[in-house]
């Protein structure tokens, strides 16, 4: 099967090219072996790692025999553990031992309303960052778990932290949502949630353009996260605008590791896997004119 890829003769005045980015690479060993799948005999084309996930050097080895994806750094600063051993006490919790807050409600309040310290963040990702390359991993770019640094007071001494070790490129977490909701009512809390969090989007064009940062014009997959579908897969490609856009994914194995770790996507991560695996995906992908690429190719 051909990859997908921009047929000019067929789609000569408009370019759409596709990041695919499986998130969460080093949770689990189910997780890593579905990322190096979906990218192995699939159409993922870059994954992002964390730096304190409970797979981390199994993730390590995954990505060291895949020299085409593209790996970045997913940081972390909710529902798991620093990797500065000191010096973050304004981003954790009073638990034992002290662990980032659970979901993304919490941190959101510190983050507006001031309650977050930029340096203990700035630190806290390169430390992220650091680890990643340390263990040899050519770091692309950052997003981060849960979207946090499209907060204000996340993004900038994230994007200070990516400058600091070398990194340009950061994902762009405002989704233009490209599927029909009329007969999908379990997305539509879910988008409206992921439309009132535009408002955040002036800012943070004008912040990585005064830090020289690159970014995609924007996601897409986001709203459907945990409920993607072949046809929520097939909508959102026939609709992606012209331009440079990153489909944010979750493939896995919902194996018993991911049992004990606490996460809504478990069995979604599998059907997404045999999704982003089939033929249909990439004739879906041919058709609709799509380039993919990595962030490798952004940056």
């Amino acid at each position: 099967m051909p990859s997908a890829k921009w047929q000019p003769l067929l789609y000569p005045l408009v370019v759409r090219r596709l990041i695919i980015n499986a998130d969460d690479f080093g949770l689990t060993a189910g997780v890593n072996r579905g990322i190096a799948e979906a990218h192995g005999h699939g159409v993922v084309t870059s994954a992002t790692l964390m730096a304190n996930g409970p797979a981390f050097d199994d993730a390590v080895r995954l990505a060291q025999s895949a020299p085409r994806l593209g790996i970045g750094c997913h940081v972390v600063l909710v529902d798991g553990s620093p990797v500065l051993e000191s010096g973050a006490s304004r981003l954790l919790d009073r638990s034992h031992p002290p662990r980032f807050p659970e979901g993304i409600s919490s941190f959101a309040l510190r983050a507006l309303t001031g309650r977050l310290d930029p340096s203990q963040i700035e630190a806290e990702v390169i430390a992220q960052v650091r680890r990643l390359q340390s263990a040899g991993i050519a770091v692309t770019h950052l997003d981060s778990h849960k979207h946090t640094h499209m907060f204000g007071q996340v993004l900038r001494p994230l994007l200070r932290a990516a400058r600091a070790c070398g990194i340009r490129a950061v994902r762009n977490p405002f989704e233009r949502i490209q599927v029909s909701l009329a007969r999908k009512p379990a997305l539509w809390m879910r988008s409206a949630e992921v439309a009132a969090l535009r408002s955040f989007a002036g800012s943070f064009h004008q912040t990585l353009r005064e830090m020289k940062m690159v970014t995609p014009d924007g996601t897409v997959g986001i709203v459907v996260t945990g409920m993607l579908n072949q046809e929520l897969f097939r909508q959102m490609m026939q609709n992606l605008p012209e331009g440079t856009w990153e489909l944010v994914c979750h493939p896995g194995y919902n194996d018993d590791q991911l049992q004990s770790i606490h996460t809504r996507l478990r069995r979604s991560r599998a059907e997404e896997l045999r999704i982003l695996t089939s033929s249909v995906a990439r004739e879906v992908l041919t058709r609709a004119g799509i380039e993919l690429i990595s962030y490798r190719d952004l940056a």
